[in-house]
């Protein structure tokens, strides 16, 4: 699946982002899912709860999906 994420702010960190996608049910969950799941932002494994992700970045989360993150306004003009 491919998705796009609208920030409404600078930017939204990575366990905002797993939980926006109902990955984990609440931010406490991240630090654990990121332990034992391979995340990667724009190709490269991260693991960072609190890395920052801003629009024009794109987050794989296998089994999930792809989601490109988009700036809140520019949500319709981002690539597919």
């Amino acid at each position: 699946m491919k998705a796009k994420i609208a920030i409404t702010g600078d930017y939204m960190t990575l366990g905002q982002v797993l939980k926006e996608v109902n990955v984990i049910s609440s931010g406490g969950q991240a630090k654990w899912y990121l332990a034992e799941n391979t995340v990667l932002v724009d190709g490269e494994i991260e693991n960072r709860r609190g890395r920052k992700l801003y629009p024009g970045m794109m987050v794989e989360i296998p089994d999930e999906g792809t989601f490109f993150m988009v700036q809140a306004q520019e949500k319709d003009n981002a690539p597919e």
